[in-house]
Formats: structure tokens, C-alpha cells, sequence
């Protein structure tokens, strides 16, 4: 199974592609889709859903694993990133992708086996878990691999079952 994460965001957005096989798992790709401040936030937003849809054309996932919002202290950027989060998930949908959301302690449980890791151990596990030389930067980019992982690991579980985004 061919796994696209996404780790979501507006200026940067994480992605990784994994393919997974049996508790196996092989990277394929993984870096980050960015935009400038200087466009009108609606610009922006058409660059994501372009970018997003060339990386699904280009490497055919299965499906794509995100993560669940959750809104802290600042609204303003919550309510940016949800709209970027809405632009990928309808990118993956029109292209017949699956989505799957996990939340940052289904993530952090998944890799590390404990839901309250802290950053750097999750990002280790994702350099050991696939073979890589050193953690993926930017951080949105380890967070991303994070995500497919997760869904590798939950995917032959009855709880992805309920998980899925139809």
C-alpha cells in the first residue's frame, strides 16, 4: 500500500510517501509544498490544492493519512490551516484518494509507543523506522512520514475502519 501523509499547514505543508508491507515499510518520497506571504491568501490556497494534486498524479497513493486539527490559542492560524486542510483533503477526494486523520497521540502512540513523546523522539523513530541518514527536514516534512507511518501501522486494524473521511 503506497501511503501519502500530509502534514498540514499554509506556508509549509509536509508531505511523505511511504510504501508499506507487512510491517515493512520503504520511503518513496517526502519533502514540503511552501508559499510566500507576499500572495493573497486565496492564491495561496490555489497553490496548495495544485501542488497537492501533482503529488498525488506524479507517486498514485492508496490513500492519504492527515493530521486531525485540534485548535489551541491562536484561532487566526487555526482557522488558516483548517482552510489549507480543506483544500487538501478535496485535492485527495477529486483524485479518488481515500483520507484517513489520526491525532497527534494516535501519531506519537503509533511511532513511538508512548502518546505523550516528546518531538525529537518521534522524529528519531522516523529516522530509524525508515532507514533514513537523518531526520527529514523541515520538521513538517519528518511530521508527515509520522503520519504515513501511523497509518501503516493502523491500517490492518479494525479501527481504521471508522477512521476513514468518506
Amino acid at each position: 500500500m503506497r501511503i501519502l501523509g500530509i502534514d498540514p499547514g499554509y506556508a509549509t505543508i509536509g508531505y511523505g510517501i511511504v510504501e508499506y508491507d507487512n510491517f515493512h515499510f520503504k520511503t518513496v518520497a517526502y519533502g514540503a509544498v511552501t508559499t510566500t506571504p507576499d500572495k493573497a491568501f486565496c492564491d495561496r490556497l490555489c497553490d496548495i490544492y495544485d501542488d497537492i494534486t501533482t503529488l498525488v498524479k506524479k507517486y498514485k497513493p492508496d490513500c492519504l493519512s492527515i493530521e486531525k486539527l485540534y485548535f489551541n490559542t491562536n484561532t487566526t492560524t487555526a482557522i488558516d490551516v483548517a482552510q489549507a486542510r480543506g483544500v487538501i483533503l478535496l485535492a485527495a477526494r477529486k483524485e479518488g484518494i481515500d483520507v484517513f486523520e489520526y491525532t497527534p497521540l494516535q501519531v506519537k502512540q503509533s511511532i513511538t509507543g508512548y502518546g505523550r513523546a516528546e518531538k525529537h523522539q518521534v522524529m528519531e523513530m522516523v529516522k530509524n523506522l525508515l532507514l533514513l541518514n537523518s531526520v527529514p527536514k523541515p520538521d513538517d516534512t519528518a511530521d508527515a512520514l509520522a503520519l504515513a507511518i501511523c497509518h501503516g501501522h493502523c491500517s490492518g486494524s479494525i479501527y481504521s475502519k471508522f477512521k476513514g473521511v468518506k
